[in-house]
């Protein structure tokens, strides 16, 4: 037998290479990539994908261009991504109401997560605060909860609208807490705001990155925060749990999805694009100037996260019969 590939080698081996070259043409992104935003310019969704997507982009080696599709809680862009080619071009940054909420909260909905999507990464975690005005009398998240439990009527929040993550996590302090609280949704965050401070609503449910200034300004008290521990930020601000909720935490998180047919190899390209974006020390420092959480990026901590929060959330909207259409 003579050292050296037979011809038949030879051509067994250069037709496994065409082979792997064909793989890997397939899973780049051949086209500039599309991010679908479900809410307008101006909010925490449209600003972080326009944060991330320069970084992205140079890691893709493709242009990635924010589209926002407002509209019905964000169902408008999850439908629109639904219908994409699977071929990494399209991309969508969902939040637990795109995933989790809007299955529940909707009657006909157009598309459906488990069946149409797949995660790729994760890429902030929203943490959310407790507040009153800065002149309200109550000084913590346990006096808060005991005024509650007490007072004649129930003591009343504003949040930025129903079935949101800030208004299901009230619910389900109230639930874990037994105490009674009565919701008044606005259409948004600042509106909220603005009412609270003019003393309309005694207390709210905000994202920190809304409050930020308002807290810096003096305008008002955080009472707690909803996250699992205290926020670097507000380093004197307890959580819930430590207020008489041992255990209990709630927040909100944004991932990028992407159609279900998604190759693996392309998900990939995408999931270790976004991790390298999230790396961007710019990105790091403007997360830590808006007081954003940024969670491990892995498509396996998003599917599980995914997961362990729709067996949480969706029992809760289903027990509070809340419908949005």
């Amino acid at each position: 037998m003579r050292n050296g590939l037979t011809r038949r080698q030879a051509l067994a081996g250069a037709m496994a290479l065409c082979a792997a070259s064909t793989s890997a043409r397939a899973a780049l992104i051949e086209r500039p990539v599309r991010w679908i935003v479900g809410y307008p310019p101006g909010g925490s969704t449209d600003a972080l994908a326009r944060l991330l997507s320069p970084s992205l982009a140079a890691s893709l080696g493709q242009t990635v261009i924010v589209d926002n599709r407002p509209g019905a809680g964000s169902a408008i862009a999850a439908t629109a991504l639904a219908g994409a080619a699977p071929d990494g071009s399209t991309i969508m940054g969902a939040d637990n109401g795109t995933l989790i909420y809007n299955p529940v909260l909707y009657n006909d909905l157009k598309y459906d997560p488990d069946r149409d999507f797949r995660p790729v990464g994760l890429y902030a975690g929203i943490n959310l605060l407790l507040a009153v005005p800065a002149n309200s009398p109550i000084r913590s998240g346990a006096e808060y909860l005991e005024k509650a439990r007490t007072a004649k009527d129930p003591v009343i929040y504003a949040s930025p609208g129903i079935g949101s993550p800030l208004h299901l996590a009230m619910e389900r302090l109230a639930r874990d807490a037994n105490v009674r609280l009565t919701h008044v949704p606005y259409r948004g965050m600042a509106p909220a705001l603005t009412d609270v401070l003019a003393g309309v609503v005694p207390s709210i449910i905000i994202d920190y990155t809304t409050a930020a200034e308002a807290i810096k300004g003096g305008l008002i008290r955080a009472l707690g925060t909803l996250s699992q521990s205290r926020l670097p930020a507000l380093p004197d601000v307890p959580t819930m749990a430590e207020q008489g909720l041992p255990g209990f935490s709630a927040g909100a998180w944004q991932g990028v999805i992407v159609p279900r047919k998604t190759p693996d190899a392309t998900v990939k390209i995408l999931a270790d694009g976004l991790a390298r974006a999230m790396s961007d020390p710019q990105v790091k420092k403007r997360y830590e100037d808006l007081g954003l959480d940024m969670p491990a990026s892995d498509t396996e901590t998003f599917a599980k996260r995914w997961q362990e929060d729709k067996a949480i959330w969706q029992p809760l909207i289903r027990s509070l019969d809340i419908k949005l259409g």
